[in-house]
């Protein structure tokens, strides 16, 4: 069962698309205020939605959307550090004593 919060962000979320329907349907769109009165339902209704997507996505119903997760799980968790062995004698070989003149 939905919680309370989801299932009233849900309808408030709806209810201001209907009035834009009714904006239009009316045919008051055209005008300044029907053009505000649109904008700020849809500033309502993207309000509500947005909590209602929170609210699905805090109790793990959107968790097919995280792909980063959905990465993690399909690859292996085993990984081996490898560190490269050097001889002692190798290193010092490399390791120049005299620094070089230069012929200029």
């Amino acid at each position: 069962m939905l919680p309370m919060m989801l299932v009233i962000s849900i309808v408030m979320g709806i209810v201001p698309l209907l009035g834009i329907a009714w904006t239009i349907a009316t045919g008051t769109v055209t005008t300044v205020d029907g053009l505000f009165m649109s904008l700020i339902l849809l500033t309502l209704s993207a309000v509500f939605f947005l909590n209602a997507f929170w609210e699905l996505r805090d109790r793990g119903a959107l968790a097919f959307l995280d792909k980063k997760k959905l990465a993690a799980e399909a690859t292996p968790k085993v990984t081996t550090k490898v560190t490269p062995t050097v001889p002692a004698k190798v290193a010092l070989e490399n390791k120049d004593s005299k620094p070089k003149e230069s012929e200029s």
